[in-house]
Formats: C-alpha cells, sequence, structure tokens
C-alpha cells in the first residue's frame, strides 16, 4: 500500500484489507422502520409516562437492533419499545426510529422513520383531540384534561379564542357534529372548580385542528408530446381523496371544450390527441355520491408551438398567425 499525494493507493489487496473495508462501509436499506405512538394521547402531562414503538417490515424476521432519535439526538434505548417514566417538559420533540443489524457484508440499517411529535405540557390543563385529521362532515371529540383530576364545575371550549360550547364539569368532552373546513382553528379549553370556598380556573395551550375535505377540487395537469409517435399528450388528474380504509372506488373523467373524452376510467391520467382545447377532469365516487370538478385549463397553438419549437419568439408566430388562433396556456 502507497500514498501519492494524500491519496492511497492500495498495491496490494489481502483478505483482511477486503474484511476491514466491506466491513466499514454502512448500507441503508430500501425500506423504512415504522414508529407508532403507544400511549393513548401526543400530549400529555409531565410526570405521565409515555410509550413508543419501532416495528421493521422485515418478510425475512431478521433480528434488529433498534435505534432511538429525538430530533437529530440518538438516544440511549435500542429496544422495540421507547419508555418514557415521569416525562419531562425538555422531552417533547419530534421522534424517530431505526432498525440496524450485522451481516456478512457489515452492517445495515433501514431508512429513519416518519416522526411521530410528543407534546410534554408543564400546566394545569390539556384540551386532548385526535392525532389525525378529521373528515368533513364527521364529529369531532375534544377532551379537557386538567391535573389531579379536581372535581370540574364548570368548562369552556374556545375556538381561535372565542367561546363555542360552555358546560358543567361532570363531562369533560364536547362534540362538534357535521364538520365542515369552517371548524378549522386553534382550540384550547378553560376548566373551573371550587376549592376551600374559593374558584380556581385555569386554560390549555391552543391545539391545532386539522379538517380535510374526503375529496379536494382536483387539478388537471397537461403534459404535451407524451407519446410523440401518435402525436398525444398525457391528461391527469390530481386528487386528494380522504375517505377512510375500506374507501369506495374513484372514477375519473377527462373533458375537452365540456364534451367528456371516453368512458369513466380508474386510472387518474388518460393518453388524448394533442390538440388545441379547454381541458377539464372529474373526480367522482358514486357510493358515497361525491364529485368535483377542476378549474378548466387551455391548451391552444401558441403552447403547443411553443413546446415544439421553443426557440421560435412569439412576436414571429403573432405576425405569420391570425390573432384568433393564437392562444396561450393558462
Amino acid at each position: 500500500m502507497k500514498v501519492i499525494s494524500g491519496f492511497t493507493l492500495i498495491t496490494k489487496i489481502d483478505a483482511l484489507t477486503v474484511f476491514f473495508f466491506v466491513s466499514a462501509v454502512h448500507t441503508e436499506t430500501s425500506f423504512r422502520a415504522n414508529i407508532e405512538l403507544v400511549s393513548e394521547h401526543s400530549r400529555i402531562f409531565s410526570g405521565e409516562r409515555a410509550r413508543l414503538r419501532c416495528s421493521i417490515p422485515d418478510v425475512h424476521r431478521s433480528n434488529w437492533t433498534y435505534l432511538w432519535f429525538r430530533g437529530s439526538e440518538e438516544l440511549s434505548q435500542t429496544g422495540e419499545e421507547l419508555n418514557l417514566w415521569n416525562t419531562k417538559v425538555q422531552e417533547s420533540g419530534k421522534y424517530y426510529c431505526q432498525g440496524t443489524r450485522n451481516t456478512k457484508v457489515g452492517k445495515i440499517r433501514t431508512q429513519q422513520s416518519v416522526p411521530v411529535e410528543l407534546k410534554v405540557d408543564g400546566g394545569w390543563a390539556i384540551l386532548q383531540v385526535p392525532r389525525h385529521p378529521q373528515l368533513v362532515g364527521s364529529t369531532l371529540e375534544v377532551t379537557c384534561r386538567v391535573r389531579r383530576n379536581p372535581r370540574l364545575e364548570e368548562i369552556i371550549l374556545y375556538k381561535d379564542g372565542v367561546e363555542v360550547m360552555r358546560q358543567n364539569g361532570h363531562k369533560p368532552d364536547f362534540y362538534l357534529t357535521n364538520l365542515s373546513l369552517e371548524d378549522l382553528g386553534v382550540y384550547s379549553c378553560r376548566a373551573s372548580w371550587d376549592v376551600r370556598r374559593q374558584t380556581l380556573s385555569v386554560i390549555s395551550a391552543g391545539t391545532h385542528v386539522q379538517i380535510l375535505e374526503v375529496l379536494s377540487q382536483p387539478i388537471l395537469e397537461i403534459i404535451p408530446n407524451y407519446d410523440t409517435q401518435l402525436k398525444r399528450m398525457k391528461l391527469t388528474c390530481h386528487v386528494q381523496y380522504n375517505a377512510p380504509a375500506p374507501a369506495p372506488p374513484i372514477d375519473f373523467y377527462f373533458y375537452k371544450n365540456n364534451r367528456r373524452l371516453g368512458p369513466a376510467t380508474s386510472d387518474n391520467y388518460n393518453l388524448v390527441k394533442q390538440t388545441p382545447g379547454l381541458y377539464s377532469c372529474k373526480a367522482r365516487v358514486p357510493q358515497l355520491d361525491l364529485s368535483k370538478s377542476s378549474e378548466p385549463k387551455n391548451f391552444g397553438l401558441r403552447g403547443i408551438l411553443n413546446l415544439i419549437y421553443p426557440s421560435i419568439c412569439f412576436s414571429l408566430i403573432s405576425r405569420k398567425l391570425p390573432n384568433e388562433l393564437i392562444v396561450g396556456n393558462i
């Protein structure tokens, strides 16, 4: 082995050199670790316990060691579960996990999991809301928890600082029925109780409640020159479909100048002849009686020429084409 100008040149390779070189390489697998919060809520009082679990989607059921992270900090625990006892406010943060194991070619690691956020509250009140976004039309249940569980007299629910509901303290749960997008916001609660002829009152920190439509408004994407031999372009109907599993099937329709281009399809794309026109798409869920259409998108002659001959100046095109043929892309 020689060193030339700061570079190492291996002139002789033996088994030990190969073993050292290979074992020093950390390989990352193509699959990702999964993390879940085993304890019921992601927002807890300081002093309470939280449990997280890591799993590896390995069909061979190999033996893995688990790495745990809070933010960029690697934690000392290496088991499948991470137990946080007597939690402190400083333990709030985004938690990740990752699997690692030794193989004949060295250590391999899974991709790091998506994060799970844990919030440890040092105050007296917590408004507990569902971890996942709620859907339009559903019912939202929130609970106003107070440290040490005193016998409450009154609880008030606020949205963006404005009172929404008020009820006696025997029922700490609030129910918001038939949700709409107007119910999006930051919610908090105030709880009151009596101690020795004195009324105590505490208010929780704000908690964001996210509400999603079951079916969002589609967005049409036009990809010209997708098939140059057949002179076709690709229409793609992008939509967010949030129905809980098992979700009913969704159908897609494509239109040119308000005329349907073929039958409904389960695919969100269609290949059509590349011609000028006003294009749109529609997503429909028959079983839920839901249907939404995209905004129309103009694909014109000017757009086609610009894509085929990008070096041609528009001023040159405008001199050679009648005004009624010069239609731009929107």
